[in-house]
């Protein structure tokens, strides 16, 4: 009989482990071998235990920093009175447990120094690539292009009258040789 329920009991666990769920708190309890000699202090953003200072999910799983003699006596310190405990002994608990306060998670990085630097750098390169395709790789451009060329091409409109009801010669007067106001 204990046979039997010893086998029953092996397949049941077997039949559990293959659940992915389960696999995961599995895995979630081998992963106190990588934290250290940190508490867990809670389930954390998604029940593994890592840190990350988070404005939105200021929960982390695990302290920021490990156990050691000084963070042992002031944890058994903080059981007391809170009154006993000096401005320090208060900043050094709160920094055992946490890396960052809000305010130091809300301040401004600098980044933006780095993002607009690096557009700047870009936008000067592709001036120079821009200059230098200009230069060495497009031919000229074609006579009709230059300002000469286009103001023989607006006489010889006007002498042909081409379009003159709607057109650009209907802007032009004529009999007095000039343009319309």
């Amino acid at each position: 009989m204990a046979g039997l329920i010893s086998a029953i009991t092996k397949r049941q666990i077997l039949q559990m482990l293959k659940d992915p769920m389960m696999m995961r708190h599995v895995a979630a309890f081998h992963g106190r071998a990588r934290i250290g000699n940190r508490d867990v202090v809670g389930f954390g953003i998604n029940g593994e235990y890592t840190y990350i200072d988070r404005v939105d999910y200021p929960m982390p799983a695990i302290r920021f920093r490990e156990n050691s003699a000084e963070s042992k006596v002031l944890r058994e310190k903080e059981k007391g009175d809170w009154k006993k405990l000096t401005l320090d002994e208060k900043k050094a608990l709160y920094r055992h447990s946490f890396c960052l306060t809000f305010s130091e998670q809300r301040a401004p990085t600098g980044d933006w120094k780095y993002n607009i630097g690096g557009v700047c750098a870009f936008a000067g390169l592709m001036l120079w690539v821009y200059f230098c395709l200009k230069t060495f790789v497009y031919p000229p451009m074609p006579y009709s292009f230059t300002p000469e060329h286009q103001a023989k091409m607006l006489e010889t409109m006007i002498q042909l009258r081409v379009d003159p009801i709607d057109g650009l010669t209907s802007k032009y007067d004529y009999e007095n040789n000039k343009w319309k106001d």
